[in-house]
């Protein structure tokens, strides 16, 4: 048996998800799981950082530093729940928080400063999956794919996970062992930043403000004619595309109710990723992850797209919704400690399979 601790901070922004991981004679089990939110501070500071900004070099690297330390208290309040020694952990992935993401430039850049977490945890810490798939051509992402088809692949269906983070992205298992996975497009990035801005919170609770708005036609017309829904796969995107910029671009129209315009957002997250599932053929069953998967009205708008095609939870499948990737991440941390590929080249155009990610030692 060995254990191994997965750490996920996505593009929502709301904080920490560790999980502990548990993998005997083939299996991957969630042992536990904690969650330390983001404070308000960090937060924005984080949110600023991803626009060009004065001295945004010093920025990121200290940013990068407080992050460590945040992950840091996490893992550490993880072994503390668990009664666990840090010496009983073969290694830590953490994928770090995204700051750009230009694999048409040749690079991505996720802060967190890995060698800091290494020494203030004593644990091996495995970081930076994307570079290397980058650098072999790839998008870099969605890196979960392979981790889905390893945990969750049938060969009786075709199965769909889609994980509605602040991004979405999906990934298509083929009961003919075939996979495809990419970005749709955004998750509850959008929504989250609108309401915000009219509300205040840093969410719609089960989407029950947006489910008193109505669809604005001409608006979701309009944001689904964003080019990047067009792009065939592999495709990757996040914050340097989708983000409050790109929101006002699309906010014309006189006279528009907040309410609507949160309805008309949760639908463009639905109908993208719909059309997204179209590319890639018969689809007999969705599994969702993701705080998207807490979204009611979103959820019931996108299985009025799908028709017949059930919507299920990952928990039927043995991950809870909001643990698959952090999970995810310490599968990953798994295969580089054991030197094996972790990429998928259908998924992500690199030119062959790669082991992912930097080690560093504790």
């Amino acid at each position: 048996m060995q254990l191994f601790i997965g750490i996920m901070s996505g593009t929502s922004l709301d904080g920490v998800d560790v999980a502990l991981v548990r993998f005997k004679a083939g299996a991957c089990t969630l042992q536990d799981s904690h969650f330390l939110p983001y404070p308000t501070t960090l937060k924005t500071k984080l949110l600023d950082l991803h626009a060009p900004n004065q001295n945004e070099l010093e920025a990121a690297l200290l940013l990068g530093n407080a992050l460590a330390h945040l992950y840091a208290e996490a893992v550490n309040q993880l072994l503390t729940k668990t009664g666990l020694q840090a010496n009983k952990i073969e290694a830590i992935g953490c994928h770090g928080q995204t700051i750009r993401h230009r694999p048409e430039l040749g690079f991505t850049l996720q802060i967190g400063n890995a060698a800091l977490l290494a020494e203030l945890t004593g644990i091996t810490v495995v970081s930076d999956f994307r570079s290397r798939d980058i650098a072999a051509g790839g998008q870099g992402a969605p890196l979960v794919p392979a981790f889905h088809q390893a945990i969750f692949g049938d060969s009786t269906k075709n199965r769909a996970i889609v994980n509605i983070g602040g991004i979405a992205n999906i990934t298509y298992l083929a009961k003919n062992g075939d996979v495809l996975g990419f970005d749709s497009g955004p998750g509850n990035m959008l929504i989250d930043s609108w309401v915000k801005l009219h509300l205040n919170q840093d969410y719609d609770a089960n989407g029950e403000w947006a489910a008193k708005g109505v669809v604005l036609d001409s608006l979701l017309f309009n944001m689904l004619a964003e080019p990047y829904f067009a792009l065939p796969p592999p495709k990757s995107t996040g914050r340097d595309l989708f983000n409050d910029h790109w929101l006002k671009q699309h906010l014309l129209y006189p006279h528009l109710r907040p309410q609507d315009v949160a309805r008309t957002l949760t639908a463009l997250t639905a109908h993208s990723i719909h059309d997204a599932l179209n590319k890639c053929g018969n689809v007999d069953e969705v599994y969702i992850c993701g705080g998207g998967a807490r979204n009611d009205c979103l959820i019931a708008s996108l299985q009025a797209l799908l028709g017949k095609a059930p919507i299920h939870s990952t928990k039927q499948l043995g991950i809870d919704v909001d643990w698959v990737e952090a999970v995810a991440f310490a599968w990953l941390a798994k295969q580089t400690i054991d030197s094996k590929p972790s990429n998928l080249p259908a998924v992500t155009g690199a030119r062959g399979l790669r082991v992912l990610g930097a080690i560093y030692p504790a």
